[in-house]
């Protein structure tokens, strides 16, 4: 006779190990996680075998969380007369769970107890408990004791006060906030959020970790939020590994009536008022549940599950979409409950990227540089799709000019360091082109030669080294080697940047992405790999010209949409290493969220949303205003006098070639053609496109 514990919660299996090892090495007991089971039955013989006589089940999301699965074991333990305890994954007793149980209430509320404490010695007791009870064995056990719910914790010294985690603080670092879930702390689970704070101590920041329960608002009419209310004032930035803050269920409200039920719509609201009220940046750190191997090998970079409730859901609390930090490892060598036991372990060089994130990003609120001489360096980057100096800060429903003229204005109000402002959106664009641009139509070998922003090959070289073998091999076999033959100054080999300088703001011309016909395909190619000079502008962007931050105005640019994992980016993947851990603030246009979640979730973007245009007649100007004039009066002629169409049609002709649009029109310019009707048939077509 033995006793089986499956949980979809991996944090028990590890607690139950620990305390399985305080245990006599005979101690029957088996665990399972039911989590990625296809067939129920397969896995419940399994799990169940010949000598399960107790089984306790406990599933976050109650009957549900288990579609199918909690019922067929419902039946096998009938059957099979079996004592079943089964529990929701809430600290709130689950109605349905416990209709199905067969064990005694009073014993079902017992186990309850046990598990929301979480902690390994509340698992040992319960272990005790089950033995005793329906095992008949003699172990001995003790009633549940309540757990901490919240509490600050620090690597190698465990819990202690707000006060001591802060004591001998340099106040030239930024404290960046963590905060992670109480069932991590209690079963020792902590290996991540170790890594996590060694990595924000070496980019020069403070951490300061806070466990805790939950994020979401507490039952009562003050909906507070404990662990916030502790770090509130106290920190810079805040990253959390926890769901979302704002919920909508009837556990969140303050009656716990849901709207279906007559609970106020109020009460159902969204809420993260509790996060807002912080007023610092919150960034949303990835705990990936496949081990790294996993996770380097595909490329959708998370489950659908954690896409959904790290990523997806986190996004309506307005969380930044940081990077992976860890990995779920499962050690199964000498386990004690008979499966393996899963742990997070910190990755150390993601975690030095979403370290370096939040510590820019506290930087921006704070102004503590590392570099203290230095104020606000911010680009503006303008798409030019395709390479041509007319589509220079294309946008979809953007002014982009007049915009990034605002913006001049409005960080020179700011406070920062803004010189030589052109005077409105046109002379940006003209001061762009004179620099040189992109538009190999026009870029010359002396434009290119005095370009005031450059890279030297052989800085780029130098980091170029540094990049993953895997998206360098890319890059060669699509581009050639490094550092590739576009935009190079001839007479130095340096690689070009275009852009103009106002102090401490540049505004830039993204980069072509790739070279070729297919300008349409070369956009959107998800596995077109960067080209050398695209990487390098970004480079120089980083590490040479210093920028604390980059504004991209408008939908949309091509980093987002370079290769690597669609979410949980790693090293080897272009967005990544482009942007590198820069805070991006990207105005987007409200109606199209899909491809704004893009830049969040694969460049950490804040997007902005702004309206569209209100809608406006299209109108004709210069010389095509003309031609419409003239293509009205042919119409109106055709009716009342058509022995002048021929003439009229001359004009047409000669209005056609001051606007210089016979090559458009496919007419050869040195033969007028005869036929005035279908001339101005051809050009009414063309006018109307």
């Amino acid at each position: 006779m033995s006793l089986r514990f499956i949980t979809t919660a991996d944090t028990e299996i590890l607690a139950t190990a620990a305390a399985v090892r305080r245990l006599p090495d005979d101690f029957p007991v088996r665990c399972a996680n039911p989590g990625m089971t296809q067939d129920v039955d397969p896995f419940l013989d399994h799990v169940l075998g010949d000598d399960a006589s107790v089984v306790v089940i406990r599933v976050l999301g109650g009957r549900r969380g288990w579609q199918g699965g909690v019922d067929r074991l419902a039946e096998r333990c009938r059957e099979q007369k079996i004592v079943l305890t089964a529990l929701g994954g809430e600290s709130r007793p689950d109605a349905e769970m416990t209709a199905l149980s067969t064990a005694p209430s009073g014993a079902v509320a017992q186990v309850g107890e046990y598990l929301n404490s979480g902690d390994v010695d509340n698992i040992e007791q319960m272990l005790r408990f089950l033995a005793d009870t329906f095992l008949l064995e003699g172990y001995g056990f003790e009633e549940p004791k309540p757990a901490r719910e919240l509490g600050v914790y620090l690597p190698g010294r465990g819990d202690v006060t707000v006060e001591e985690a802060l004591e001998g603080r340099d106040p030239s670092k930024p404290v960046v906030g963590i905060t992670f879930y109480r069932s991590h702390r209690l079963t020792g689970n902590t290996d991540f959020i170790d890594g996590l704070c060694e990595a924000i101590e070496r980019q020069g920041g403070h951490p300061l970790p806070v466990w805790s329960y939950t994020l979401r608002r507490a039952h009562d009419a003050e909906g507070r939020v404990a662990a916030l209310e502790l770090l509130d004032g106290k920190v810079d930035a805040l990253v959390t590994t926890m769901l979302a803050t704002g919920g909508a269920n009837a556990g969140d409200t303050a009656t716990g009536v849901a709207s279906e039920d007559g609970g106020s719509e109020e009460q159902m609201a969204w809420d993260s008022s509790a996060l807002e009220a912080l007023d610092v940046p919150v960034i949303q750190a990835l705990t990936v549940t496949m081990s790294r191997t996993q996770w380097e090998e595909g490329d959708e970079g998370l489950r659908p599950i954690d896409a959904a409730t790290q990523v997806a859901i986190p996004e309506f609390d307005g969380r930044i979409i940081g990077g992976p930090i860890c990995f779920k490892e499962r050690d199964d060598q000498d386990s004690p409950v008979g499966t393996a036991v899963p742990r997070y372990v910190a990755d150390p060089e993601r975690c030095d990227r979403l370290a370096g994130l939040a510590l820019r990003h506290a930087r921006l609120r704070t102004g503590a540089w590392t570099d203290a001489a230095k104020g606000k360096k911010v680009a503006i980057v303008l798409t030019a799709f395709p390479t041509k100096h007319a589509r220079i800060g294309m946008a979809v429903g953007l002014d982009t000019p007049a915009s990034a003229i605002r913006l001049l204005h409005a960080l020179k109000d700011d406070g920062i360091r803004v010189e030589d402002i052109p005077a409105d959106g046109d002379a940006l664009m003209h001061e762009l082109i004179a620099n040189g641009g992109h538009d190999p139509e026009f870029l010359t070998d002396e434009l290119l030669e005095a370009a005031p922003l450059r890279i030297s090959s052989e800085d780029y070289l130098s980091w170029y080294r540094t990049l993953p073998a895997d998206l360098t091999d890319s890059m060669v076999e699509q581009w050639g080697e490094a550092p590739g033959d576009r935009y190079l100054d001839p007479a130095t080999g340096d690689l070009v940047v275009a852009g103009v300088e106002y102090g401490d703001v540049v505004v830039l011309i993204q980069p072509p992405r790739g070279y070729g016909d297919d300008q349409v395909g070369i956009y959107h190619d998800p596995e077109l790999a960067p080209a050398h000079h695209y990487m390098a502008a970004y480079r120089w962007l980083n590490h040479h010209w210093g920028a604390d931050a980059i504004v991209h105005l408008g939908k949309h640019g091509t980093l987002e949409w370079t290769p690597g994992k669609m979410l949980a980016l790693s090293a080897s993947c272009a967005p990544d290493q482009a942007i590198a851990d820069i805070p991006l603030v990207y105005p987007f246009v409200v109606n199209d969220p899909g491809e704004g979640a893009q830049a969040k979730r694969r460049a950490h973007a804040v997007v902005v949303d702004h309206l569209v245009p209100p809608m406006m007649r299209a109108e004709s100007y210069d010389e095509l205003a003309d031609l419409e004039g003239l293509m009205d009066e042919y119409a109106r002629l055709e009716v009342l006098d058509p022995s002048k169409l021929p003439g009229l049609g001359a004009e047409i002709w000669k209005a056609i070639q001051a606007a210089n649009l016979q090559e458009d029109l496919g007419i050869d310019a040195d033969h007028e053609p005869g036929d005035a009707g279908e001339l101005v048939e051809h050009l009414d077509g063309y006018l109307c496109e």
